[in-house]
């Protein structure tokens, strides 16, 4: 049950404030024990491309402000996107892959992240992002409401960001393929959603309450991109069966939490109460962070373990899902890489 907002009893996340003061000149590394496959290596002047590509697309339509260059020189957009689809077929998926990729972020950054500094905020976080959906998911009324609708997309950034990168998303999709990314998008909103009222109420969920959360707030968007970036489709029939939607699930939370891990002293560092896994198992076992650290790197493994023994048979029957899955395990593995390696963003807390 939800705490009331002016009770703080209970509200007993453990992060000191300033767990990572210590650790800002800390390199990241891989994490030790953590189970994963090593990514293909990213082409430097390929990933450079993309960077060029999006910033001008960025700026084109004026998505965010100009100083908000070093949040996108750090992110790494384009190494991002190259790490995770070694398969794409050409340079323009990647391209638009890059535009989902950063689109997504502006949404997040601009309504949801109060500790980002960008204008978000957990309150009213339900208006803006039905707004947000619908810039994906297109109103249909009356004719003057329709163009009142358009208008409203193009005044809004993050609405314009979702709004063209998904078109050009669909110039490259099949029609199943971007309804696929749609309701991906719409899942996405839920749990950003579901972690907004947990702020709001100061609830500390269980640990299968926050792993739950986190199956909708997480990754799902940009893996259910995989075969339109490697330019085929797996076909609607055949993604939407139980075992095939179970991977893709395992795929997305264990990739979910490889970011929590990594991410996990960066978060501490601008909010001590942000959720992520280990606070969230610290708060329910009370063995500390470190503890509680080490044990979240025990549930990826048992995630990631899921995923590698359960896609095997599936792609074993099926040469087209076992395209499908080495694209699921591409992604895995180049987000992966991308959070160990990029030490702009990450440093790994000291307790090993």
């Amino acid at each position: 049950m939800s705490t009331p907002p002016n009770d703080t009893s209970a509200y007993a996340l453990p992060g000191p404030p300033n767990l990572v003061r210590s650790l800002r000149n800390r390199r990241s590394t891989t994490v030790p024990g953590l189970r994963f496959r090593p990514a293909a290596p990213a082409d430097p002047a390929k990933a450079e491309e993309i960077d060029r590509r999006l910033e001008a697309w960025a700026r084109q339509l004026d998505l965010f402000p100009a100083r908000w260059s070093g949040d996108f020189t750090e992110f790494q957009f384009g190494r991002a996107v190259v790490l995770q689809h070694p398969g794409a077929a050409d340079l323009e998926r990647l391209t638009v892959a890059g535009k989902l990729l950063l689109a997504e972020n502006i949404v997040d950054n601009c309504y949801c992240e109060e500790d980002e500094g960008k204008g978000g905020a957990h309150r009213g976080l339900g208006g803006r992002l039905i707004m947000a959906q619908s810039a994906l998911d297109p109103f249909h009324g009356t004719a003057e409401t329709e163009d009142q609708w358009r208008r409203g997309v193009q005044s809004d950034g993050p609405l314009r960001s979702y709004h063209w990168a998904l078109k050009d998303y669909a110039a490259i999709a099949t029609p199943s393929q971007a309804d696929r990314f749609v309701h991906d998008i719409a899942r996405l909103h839920l749990g950003y959603l579901a972690e907004a009222s947990w702020a709001e109420t100061r609830h500390v969920p269980q640990v299968w309450e926050y792993l739950v959360m986190r199956q909708f707030n997480n990754f799902r968007p940009c893996l259910s991109i995989v075969d339109t970036v490697d330019g085929y489709e797996l076909p609607e029939a055949l993604y939407a069966r139980p075992e095939i939607q179970r991977i893709t699930s395992l795929a997305c939370n264990a990739t979910t939490i490889v970011n929590d891990l990594y991410s996990f002293t960066r978060e501490l560092a601008s909010d001590p109460t942000h959720l992520n896994l280990p606070q969230v198992v610290a708060a329910n076992d009370k063995n500390g962070l470190k503890a509680a650290y080490l044990k979240s790197v025990e549930i990826h493994n048992q995630i990631m373990e899921a995923f590698e023994t359960e896609s095997a048979p599936l792609s074993a029957a099926s040469p087209l899902v076992e395209r499908y899955v080495r694209g699921l395990t591409d992604w895995v593995s180049g987000n992966h890489e991308w959070h160990a390696t990029n030490t702009e963003r990450y440093q790994l807390p000291d307790y090993w």
